[in-house]
C-alpha cells in the first residue's frame, strides 16, 4: 500500500520577491499588507514564546488562556491584512467590538492589583515581564504597519483598535507579573545620579 504524496511547504512563488495574499493577489514581499500582516504574525511567535515561559512561573497561568485567544484572534487579524478583494474579505473571521471589550475587561480585572503607576518605567522584571514587554513593542509595530492600512481602508478600523488595546493588555500583564513574583517595578531615572 503507498501513501498519497504530500503537499510540498515550497512553492518558490518568492524566489523572485513575491508572494501571494489571501485573496490570491500577488505582491511583492515589501508590500505594506505583507509588512503588516508579516508583524502581527512575528507579535503571534512571541505570544508563544510568552505562553512558554509561563509554564515554570504557576502564578502568571492564569494568562495563558487568554494569551490563547489572543492568539486566535491575531491570526485572524493577519488574514485579514493580507486580503484585500472584498468579496474574500467579507469571508474571513471578522474582529467584533466584543473582542476588544475583552481585552479591556482582562486589564481592568489585572489593573485592580496594582499599584498606581505615577512614572514611567523601566521594561524588565521577572523573565515573564519581560517577555510581555517585549511582546508589546512587537504589538506597536504591528499597529504602526496595520495603521497604513487602515487610514486607507476602514474594513481594518477593528482591527488597528485591537492591536492598540492588546498593547495596553500586555503592558498591564507585564506589571501583573512582576507583582505575582515579588519583583519591584525600575523606575525610569531621568538623570544619572
Amino acid at each position: 500500500m503507498t501513501s498519497a504524496p504530500k503537499a510540498k511547504i515550497y512553492t518558490r512563488t518568492g524566489d523572485k520577491g513575491n508572494t501571494r495574499l489571501v485573496d490570491g493577489s500577488c505582491v511583492e514581499k515589501f508590500n505594506p499588507r505583507v509588512e503588516a500582516y508579516g508583524t502581527v504574525d512575528e507579535l503571534n511567535s512571541y505570544l508563544g514564546v510568552v505562553r512558554s515561559s509561563l509554564q515554570s512561573f504557576p502564578a502568571v497561568q492564569a494568562l495563558d488562556p487568554v494569551l490563547e485567544k489572543i492568539q486566535n484572534e491575531l491570526f485572524n487579524i493577519g488574514s485579514l491584512l493580507a486580503t484585500e478583494k472584498d468579496e474574500v474579505f467579507k469571508m474571513l473571521p471578522a474582529i467584533k467590538e466584543s473582542q476588544i471589550q475583552y481585552l479591556e475587561k482582562q486589564i481592568d480585572e489585572l489593573t485592580v492589583e496594582l499599584p498606581e503607576l505615577r512614572n514611567f518605567i523601566l521594561p524588565a522584571g521577572h523573565i515573564v515581564a519581560s517577555h510581555l514587554h517585549v511582546a508589546r513593542t512587537c504589538c506597536r509595530r504591528s499597529e504602526r504597519r496595520s495603521a497604513e492600512i487602515a487610514m486607507k481602508d476602514d474594513r481594518y478600523s477593528l482591527s488597528l483598535q485591537y492591536l492598540n488595546r492588546l498593547s495596553d493588555y500586555l503592558f498591564v500583564a507585564a506589571r501583573w507579573a512582576n507583582l505575582k513574583a515579588g519583583f519591584n517595578e525600575v523606575l525610569w531615572k531621568k538623570t544619572e545620579e
